[in-house]
């Protein structure tokens, strides 16, 4: 994934966390005005609904996986692929990918 789709995503995130936090505040502010029964009449409460995780993409993974074999740490991105039970990142499962990446991002950084 290049930088320019992954900041994209990244404020995609960040205007989602937003617009929820903002109905929050606005849920919270109705609660404490008094003005309750006046609120309910006037304007229906916004839902706010628990926010929907995202599915780490394979070619996020791809890339800090190359990322990590090519600062020299190759033998140890296979041994965290065999880890999630693949030879290959292909074979793995899609449910394994955030972990993956977290053990992943640590490589060289201790």
């Amino acid at each position: 994934m290049s930088k320019m789709s992954e900041l994209s995503f990244a404020v995609t995130e960040l205007k989602r966390c937003g617009e929820a936090l903002i109905g929050i505040s606005e849920s919270l502010a109705d609660l404490f005005s008094g003005n309750d029964d006046a609120q309910i009449v006037d304007q229906p409460k916004a839902e706010v609904s628990a926010p929907v995780k995202n599915p780490i993409a394979l070619e996020t993974v791809r890339a800090v996986l190359a990322e990590k074999s090519r600062a020299g740490h190759t033998a140890k991105v296979r041994e965290l692929l065999e880890k999630h039970g693949a030879a290959k990142l292909s074979e793995i499962d899609p449910s394994e990918y955030p972990s993956l990446l977290a053990e992943a991002e640590v490589l060289g950084n201790g």
